[in-house]
């Protein structure tokens, strides 16, 4: 550059995108005195100009004390801790101050030199890669340009960096005026600024652009930073200019601005591969020509990580592939597909930052950690990878994996400032892919707890066939409310329920999760569909009332809705009820479709006290119940009666298999935006045939134990079952012996053959027999503990004309048995 070089520098608008203006600056002497001082030093230490000026810089920097000489000072701080440096001040209220300090060395006319030290409160700074840039060429080992003027604008000191700015050297510089130095309007429009600052003591910071003469095809941006210096009067001394070159700080600053806006996208998807790919696609070509993703292994599946980074890692991890991006297609850099496992030597990059926590640099690649593998040897060479950085991703020291950071047409090596850019980067994806890790741990609890409440196998027995579908309308999740059952009873009945609890995710699931456990609890019990809705509702209610805050409010609807039927195969009987759920579809053998008007019932929960009332129907053999759910006849922008024609439209026609019919159905709406979840229970029924069937009528009298044995027994080998012949003989006095000691009127006597030997014994009485436990001197009460060893299980249900208690016992698997069987059923 040549003296006249100002006219070719563009002089920008004012800013303070670097905060100089918030740096406390101060003019020593060689001595150590403080000549020149700030309004931002003041602020920093609480020494004022009148204060601190004249007196030695030890007054405000303990560690000047020792020094003779404020080169001495310098010399000691490059020999501790390099420059610039961690240093402490001392405040005015004795408190001490961490700040990063840097002193300037500048020469004036006749060889005199001065001192400029620069003060940066570390505390202020928030120690992430933006504030890193704002501050760096203060903080940074960067040259800046110092210059410092009397208050008519002569140059009285300056070093030799601000000539590489402005193009003026020193000594055309000391003693003159910048118009005199560097004549133009720049100069003047520079003048006229320096002005406003003597006349008001602030500080003023502005751009300007220009080229240097290392660099002439290459415009460089600065910043000068213009402050005012004070005496020991408080009155105006100087001006202390700086010029700074923020080129690279302002490439970074867009490059951080670009990743930042980048990095938001990666929050946009909860899937961990997902995720990992979107990273290497935004950081190619952004910050590298090639860039791989390894997780730990575990963390796809939502897993803690299971080692740590650093000092605190047991044991070296299992990566493996989850992203990868290049800048030529088919990624050739890459010998892996994603989801392999990475190799990985003592000696790589990858090892190295395992070991250490810490980002690995390597400007020029070296490459023994590939002797012994010549394919990967062969890789470099061809894709020409030249310069690498490895970067971990952690979340609290837990290790999420590394990204691998490559260059190979971009022939100029990564510098620092490219590996802070990749840490920045870097540690945006680390939140964004934590989330997913997270999530994904959430769907996978979500997930299993669903799948351990739905039922894995539907069993229906004898009595019927079953087929189901589920599908949560939050398919992301894949969690809600819905829940069906299918549940054996005795005497070969079976009960069917469909419930639906409002609202999706892991709240409603556990909620459904409860319902059902007491929907199965009270079936058990044997008590009919309205009593079992009744009772459920009483449960709801607890419920709500113990999740409420206050116990004395009245409680909140829960909003959930069930179907309870039972069918019974030995009259092809099924009774329903509802509380405020849809009404089954019920198809007979010639595809003719209906929905049976049952009383609708209140939703569970909303505490109305109305009775809930159930509605028997035969059934033809072979009928075909839907039991489901609104989400399969209720969508956005459909009526319920549109849905529920549509599904009788699919269902007429009985003959199809289960499973297709399920399909079907829910491939009806699977094109239309459903609002809440979709289930399907589909029931074919059976029926047994007389021969699977024998039934007695006894009278009340000391006769019937012996007829009822003698019965039994001949059943038992009509059927081929001589095995039981002894144990039902036993079963069948124990029952009928209380039947005829506790009731009046007739005794009937069932038994059954199905899956199992089923034992009835009907009776007037209403009360259910109990075991218990007799004493060594009592001669009765050990029946029923005879009959519970002898059988599978037993118990009672009531009948509105008694009570009916039955036995189960397991039928050995015989041939005659089998035989026998499949003539009954023919």
């Amino acid at each position: 550059m040549t003296t006249d070089s100002l006219r070719h520098i563009t002089f920008g608008n004012e800013f303070d995108g670097l905060g100089i203006s918030d740096t406390a600056f101060a003019l020593l002497d060689e001595s150590g005195t403080v000549v020149g001082w700030t309004q931002a030093a003041e602020r920093l230490v609480g020494y004022g100009a009148g204060d601190i000026v004249g007196r030695s810089a030890a007054l405000v920097v303990p560690s000047f004390g020792g020094a003779a000489t404020t080169d001495t000072f310098v010399e000691r701080l490059l020999a501790e801790n390099g420059w610039p440096g961690a240093s402490a001040v001392r405040r005015r209220d004795g408190n001490l101050v961490d700040v990063s300090l840097r002193i300037t060395e500048l020469r004036g006319q006749g060889g005199t030199t001065c001192w400029l030290a620069s003060l940066t409160d570390s505390g202020a700074l928030s120690g992430d890669v933006l504030s890193t840039l704002a501050r760096g060429p203060l903080l940074a080992r960067a040259p800046i340009g110092v210059v410092i003027r009397d208050p008519h604008l002569l140059c009285m000191f300056a070093n030799d960096v601000m000539e590489q700015h402005d193009g003026v050297p020193v000594h055309r510089r000391l003693g003159r005026r910048l118009t005199e130095s560097a004549p133009g309007a720049t100069a003047e429009a520079i003048e006229a600024l320096m002005r406003q600052v003597l006349q008001g003591g602030d500080t003023k910071v502005h751009e300007y652009r220009a080229w240097l003469p290392a660099a002439p095809g290459r415009e460089h941006s600065f910043a000068g930073a213009y402050h005012c210096l004070l005496g020991a009067d408080g009155q105006t001394v100087g001006v202390c200019v700086i010029s700074a070159d923020v080129t690279e700080s302002r490439r970074m600053r867009e490059d951080l601005a670009t990743i930042a806006k980048a990095s938001t996208r990666l929050s946009e998807s909860l899937d961990v591969m997902q995720t990992s790919q979107g990273l290497a696609d935004l950081a190619v070509p952004l910050l590298a020509d090639y860039v791989a993703v390894d997780l730990e292994q575990s963390v796809p599946f939502g897993q803690e990580p299971a080692v740590h980074i650093g000092a605190a890692a047991r044991g070296v991890p299992v990566l493996r592939r989850a992203g990868q991006a290049s800048i030529h297609r088919g990624v050739p850099e890459s010998p892996l597909r994603r989801g392999e496992s990475v190799p990985m030597s003592s000696a790589s990059p990858l090892a190295v930052v395992l070991r250490t926590g810490k980002p690995h640099l390597q400007q020029h690649l070296e490459r023994p950690w590939v002797e012994g593998r010549p394919a990967l040897a062969r890789r470099f060479r061809e894709t020409g990878m030249h310069s690498l950085m490895v970067v971990p991703v952690h979340m609290q020291n837990a290790l999420l994996g590394v990204v691998m950071f490559v260059r190979t047409e971009n022939r100029t090596p990564f510098e620092e400032t490219d590996l802070l850019l990749a840490q920045e980067f870097v540690n945006r994806a680390a939140v964004a892919l934590d989330n997913a890790r997270r999530y994904a741990r959430e769907q996978t609890a979500a997930l299993t707890l669903q799948g351990n409440l739905l039922p894995r196998r539907l069993t229906g027995g004898t009595a019927v066939e079953a087929a189901s579908r589920y599908l949560p309308a939050d398919m992301d999740h894949g969690v809600g409310g819905d829940w069906f059952d299918v549940i054996p009873l005795s005497g070969a009945r079976v009960a069917l329920v469909v419930g639906d609890v409002v609202g999706h995710g892991l709240h409603a699931a556990a909620t459904m999760g409860t319902l059902r456990t007491a929907v199965r609890t009270l079936a058990d019990m044997e008590l009919p569909p309205d009593e079992l809705l009744a009772h459920l509702d009483n449960t709801v209610q607890r419920l709500a009332e113990a999740d409420g805050d206050d116990l004395n409010s009245m409680p909140g609807a829960v909003g959930a809705t069930c179907l309870y039927a039972v069918y019974d195969p030995a009259t092809r009987v099924c009774t329903m009820a509802r509380a405020g759920h849809p009404p089954p579809a019920i198809v007979d053998h010639e595809g003719g479709v209906t929905f049976p008007d049952l009383p609708a019932g209140a939703p569970l929960g909303i505490g109305l006290g109305d009775p809930f009332e159930a509605v028997e129907m035969e059934l033809s053999e072979g009928s075909l119940l839907a039991l489901y759910t609104d989400g399969l006849i209720e969508t956005r922008g459909g009526d319920i009666e549109s849905g529920m024609r549509r599904l009788g439209t699919i269902l007429a026609e009985p003959g199809q298999p289960l499973e297709e019919l399920c399909t079907r159905a829910t491939d009806a709406i699977s094109g239309q935006a459903s609002c809440d979840d979709t289930t399907l229970l589909l029931i074919k029924t059976r029926s047994l045939n007389a021969a699977q069937i024998a039934s007695w009528t006894l009278p009340n009298d000391e006769t019937a134990v012996r007829r009822a044995r003698d019965l039994a027994a001949g059943q038992l080998t009509i059927w081929g079952l001589d095995g039981l012949s002894d144990s039902t003989k036993l079963i069948v006095s124990e029952l009928v012996t209380n039947a005829v000691r506790h009731s009046t009127g007739p005794i009937r006597l069932c038994l059954k053959r199905h899956g199992v030997l089923t034992c009835e014994v009907s009776d007037s009485d209403a009360c259910a027999p109990r075991p218990r436990r007799a004493r060594s001197t009592d001669e009765n009460g050990r029946g029923l503990l005879l009959v519970a060893q002898m059988s599978r299980r037993w118990g009672s249900r009531l009948m509105p004309e008694g009570k009916v208690v039955w036995v189960e016992q397991g039928i050995p698997a015989t041939s005659d048995s089998r035989s026998s069987l499949a003539a009954a059923q023919h």
